[in-house]
């Protein structure tokens, strides 16, 4: 699979435009959720975001503290990180559903962006490789998809155009 583009950091906000963006983030699996924050760290110094962690002790608990966090007015977005590994029982499945579930109705709730960087995963070994490991970092993803829905999000709020994304609408078959 192909890895997204990165955006560039004009694209998300100029420097004296740094949105605020609060960084939820699990202490369960600590060893892959720090490698996670430590990549979305890295991606929003990159694209110039100015950024507050708050631990959750869980995934689940995730969810609550992002709502806490939406409910300031503060923040531009709000990037979510986790893991979730799959055990002997159907318990990662209901967790996994709450908690992406919930996000998104917070996102719709209060228009808030949130990103979801709770990686759902069968096994420690595959969270590594996804917390930068072979397949790249998770965490500095969401953290860009996060800056780029804050901009489109932005440029829709004032009334701007968005982002070319390459696709014309004179180009599209119909």
């Amino acid at each position: 699979m192909a890895k997204p583009a990165t955006a560039k950091p004009h694209q998300i906000a100029t420097r004296t435009e740094r949105p605020l963006v609060a960084i939820v983030v699990s202490r369960y699996n600590e060893t892959v959720t720090g490698a996670l924050l430590a990549g979305a760290l890295r991606q929003a110094e990159v694209l110039l975001a100015e950024t507050e962690i708050f631990e959750a002790a869980g995934a689940f608990e995730i969810l609550g503290t992002a709502a806490a966090a939406a409910a300031t007015n503060r923040f531009a977005g709000i990037l979510t990180l986790g893991c979730i590994i799959k055990g002997e029982t159907k318990h990662d499945d209901y967790l996994a559903h709450a908690v992406t579930s919930g996000l998104g109705q917070l996102t719709v709730a209060t228009g808030v962006p949130i990103s979801l960087g709770v990686l759902t995963v069968n096994s420690r070994a595959q969270a590594l490789a996804r917390a930068g490991g072979k397949h790249g970092n998770k965490g500095a993803e969401a953290m860009a998809a996060l800056l780029s829905m804050i901009h489109t999000c932005r440029a829709i709020r004032e009334g701007k155009p968005g982002p070319s994304v390459g696709v014309r609408p004179d180009k599209l078959k119909r």
